[in-house]
């Protein structure tokens, strides 16, 4: 699933390379913390750049990303989830990827599959839906 979740990834990135103009800045946000972005400064980027809309994948959907997602709302930005562009662990107690999705459907404003996403991002065009954050990031 990690495999199928960074090939994912790449074509919505890539969608919204294509949709984009001005594409070529890119925005680092200083590292979150433990979970999701309350600790960063993920916030003031985006308002900084006028951006509403966040567009979520990434690893681990349980964790980082459904924290994001949370924090995200809670502070008015709407927030799409891609489901096949996130992952989760397994453990003897349950299917953190299967919990995810639950909280998602109840929760975001959009659950879309990759093809969803990349046509939502096209049909867009300029429109500022083209932000992507990112759940969890490798070290």
């Amino acid at each position: 699933m990690p495999v199928k979740a960074f090939g994912t990834s790449l074509a919505i990135h890539q969608a919204v390379k294509a949709s984009r103009s001005e594409y070529g800045e890119t925005v680092v946000a200083s590292p979150h913390k433990v979970y999701g972005p309350e600790n960063n400064d993920l916030m003031l980027q985006l308002r900084k750049r006028g951006i509403d809309k966040v567009i979520l994948g990434d690893m681990s959907a349980n964790l980082c990303t459904e924290a994001h997602m949370r924090e995200l709302l809670e502070r008015g930005f709407e927030v799409a989830v891609v489901s096949d562009a996130t992952a989760a662990a397994i453990v003897p107690e349950g299917d953190g990827y299967q919990a995810a999705l639950v909280n998602f459907r109840f929760i975001a404003n959009a659950v879309w599959t990759t093809a969803e996403a990349v046509q939502t991002i096209q049909q867009a065009g300029s429109v500022n839906y083209e932000w992507l954050a990112r759940g969890c990031r490798p070290s």
